[in-house]
């Protein structure tokens, strides 16, 4: 007699549906290390495009992605200065402000903890 054969468990969190987790939830919108670095930047106020290519160090391509993805979020918002020259500014929406204590958790955790890790 053979035993009933038991399907593999799905290791893998729920993200979507009424049973999703909001930490999974979240950090699918924030969670990327270009996104992360982005908001954190923008925390000390509004930049334009080169400020923050040079202050995260992400390549053109991959800063606009990141940009888009976060204004289509409703984390960012940009802003075009027709003047001559021409300018596009970001800055934080109030959601995307709303991250700053989320931000000063982590650094204080760190601050705690990683170095602890460089020992």
């Amino acid at each position: 007699m053979s035993s009933p054969q038991t399907q593999p468990r799905d290791e893998t969190p729920e993200t979507d549906g009424p049973n999703a987790c909001p930490v999974i939830e979240s950090l699918e919108q924030i969670g990327s290390q270009w996104r992360l670095a982005v908001l954190h930047e923008l925390l000390s106020g509004e930049q334009r495009f080169n400020e923050l290519k040079r202050s995260t160090g992400a390549n053109a391509r991959t800063l606009s992605r990141v940009l888009d993805d976060l204004g289509e979020m409703g984390f960012v918002e940009r802003r075009l200065e027709e003047d001559a020259p021409i300018a596009t500014y970001y800055s934080l929406t109030p959601k995307g402000e709303s991250l700053e204590p989320v931000f000063d958790e982590i650094e204080c955790w760190a601050g705690s903890w990683l170095e602890e890790c460089e020992d």
